[in-house]
C-alpha cells in the first residue's frame, strides 16, 4: 500500500475510532508498555496540559505553512499523528520505537509532517514548527530524534523530540494566539530542555506486535486494540 492509501485507511479508521467513541464512550488502548511504529497516537505537552494540534490553517507570518498548535481538547481529531519511519530508515509496523530512533510525526487528517525550520516562530520569535508535504511526504526538516530514558520509547514516560536538521526541542512556553484560532498554544522549537519541552503520549490506536506462524515475534503484522 502506498504512502497516500495508507494515510487514507488511517483517518477512515480515525473516523470510525471517534465515532465510537462519542457514542459508546470507548477508550482506546492497549495493554503494551512501550510505544510501536505504526500507532496513531495524541501528544500531550506536560507542562502546559495542551495536546499537539494541527489544522488547515496557515501561518500569517514566517513560513506560511500549516500551523502547528497546542489545544486543552481532549477529542479533537486534529490532534492524532501517525508515526513513522524517515525516507533513510523505516520503522516495521509493530516494533517498538527506540531512544535515539529519528521518526517522522504525520498529521493524521492533513497528510502533512511535523516540521521546523530556521524561520521565526509568530509569537514568541523561537524557532517554528509546522505541518509540511503531502500526502506524508515532505523533506529531510520533518525528522525527529526520540530522546528517552533505557532503550525504547515506554507509554508512561515523558519524552522529549529534538528536530534532527536544526538541534531545537519541540516546545510550549504557553503563548496564546488570537483569531482565527483563539485560545490555542504557540508550539515551536527551543535549544535548551526543559519542563516546556516534556511530551507524554495519551489517547490512540496502539499497533501491536504479534506472533508469527513459527512462534518468533513478526513485527510486519498489522493488530489495532480497541
Amino acid at each position: 500500500m502506498d504512502t497516500s492509501n495508507c494515510l487514507n485507511f488511517l483517518g477512515f479508521l480515525l473516523r470510525i475510532f471517534v465515532l465510537l467513541s462519542s457514542i459508546c464512550g470507548l477508550s482506546v488502548g492497549s495493554e503494551l508498555s512501550f510505544v510501536t511504529c505504526g500507532s496513531v497516537i495524541k501528544l500531550l505537552n506536560v507542562k502546559h496540559n495542551v495536546r499537539l494540534h494541527s489544522h488547515d490553517v496557515r501561518y500569517g507570518s514566517g513560513s506560511g505553512q500549516q500551523s502547528v498548535t497546542g489545544v486543552s481538547a481532549v477529542e479533537d481529531s486534529n490532534s492524532y499523528w501517525s508515526i513513522r519511519g524517515t525516507s533513510g530508515a523505516s520503522c516495521t509496523r509493530g516494533t517498538p520505537v527506540k531512544c535515539g530512533q529519528t521518526i517522522r510525526l504525520t498529521h493524521v487528517n492533513t497528510g502533512r509532517n511535523l516540521h521546523s525550520h530556521y524561520f521565526a516562530s509568530p509569537l514568541s520569535s523561537n524557532q517554528e514548527v509546522s505541518a509540511f508535504g503531502e500526502e506524508g511526504e515532505g523533506d529531510h526538516l520533518d525528522e525527529w530524534t526520540v530522546q528517552c530514558s533505557g532503550s525504547v520509547w515506554k507509554r508512561e514516560e515523558s519524552v522529549r523530540f529534538r528536530h534532527k536538521s536544526t538541534d531545537g526541542l519541540l516546545s510550549v512556553t504557553g503563548e496564546q494566539y488570537g483569531r482565527p484560532i483563539h485560545g490555542q498554544m504557540e508550539v515551536h522549537a527551543m535549544s535548551n530542555p526543559s519542563q516546556h519541552s516534556l511530551w507524554k503520549v495519551m489517547e490512540g490506536v496502539f499497533m501491536k506486535p504479534s506472533e508469527s506462524p513459527a512462534g518468533g515475534r513478526d513485527f510486519a503484522h498489522t493488530h489495532t486494540e480497541f
